[in-house]
């Protein structure tokens, strides 16, 4: 690539950086919203990240036309079309990520009817800051190109699945205790599962971004820590 072609290349991924940042804020803020939503029983709120969700989704709309436009003008090779084609794959995390908080919002409108499960608010907030500032830290290691703290967001999914599966043990006895329980605790467990799938998504980004930075994606397995495929009771 000359060197007036790379300038014009450079000043296309910049921008298309800056949109990434900007669609990562937002879902940033959706996932911190629709918790806030439930545990403050917000219906205004979980509405607000409903109505967000549609500028997340216009983003991802805007940053693949400018990344198919840049490819089609630049003919990037190497490094510059892996960072292309990363791009492309961290707006997509990010618009999944966005859905599940919308998901989130939705079951807050039904479950404000409803009396609250006694622990359950506080355990989800604290499992959905844990994946924002994964979801954070991953951002900052893109921009960055920083792959060990990409390597870092990475361990970090195991915390996640651990939450989650402690989440599901105590649904399953609030459940088991009384029947009255069973709708309310079946909402939370979808909430939960939503929180977990986020921190599963932002972790295949920051190997996105351990691809990007070194040209390999990780050879180990991902360490995950979600076990309640083998849970047989609430014990």
């Amino acid at each position: 690539m000359n060197e007036h072609i790379s300038s014009a290349y450079d000043r296309d991924l910049e921008g298309i950086t800056t949109l990434i940042m900007k669609m990562g804020g937002q879902v940033e803020e959706a996932i911190l919203k629709a918790v806030k939503s439930l545990t403050d029983r917000d219906t205004e709120l979980a509405e607000e990240v409903r109505e967000g969700d549609k500028s997340i989704d216009a983003l991802e709309i805007q940053i693949n036309d400018e990344a198919a436009r840049t490819i089609a003008l630049r003919a990037p090779v190497s490094k510059d079309l892996r960072s292309l084609l990363t791009v492309l794959r961290l707006a997509a995390s990010l618009e999944r990520i966005g859905d599940y908080a919308k998901n989130i919002a939705k079951r807050t409108s039904v479950l404000v009817e409803m009396n609250p499960v006694s622990g359950s608010d506080v355990a989800l907030r604290r499992m959905a800051r844990e994946v924002e500032a994964m979801l954070k830290d991953t951002l900052d290691a893109y921009v960055r190109g920083d792959a060990e703290l990409a390597e870092d967001v990475r361990q970090r999914d195991q915390e996640v699945d651990q939450m989650y599966n402690a989440l599901f043990r105590e649904f399953l006895t609030f459940m088991m205790e009384d029947p009255r329980n069973i709708t309310p605790c079946m909402h939370l467990h979808f909430m939960a599962k939503n929180i977990e799938r986020m921190g599963d998504l932002t972790t295949n980004m920051a190997e996105q971004v351990i691809y990007l930075v070194t040209g390999d994606m990780p050879d180990e397995a991902r360490p995950k820590g979600d076990k309640t495929a083998y849970v047989t009771d609430a014990g």
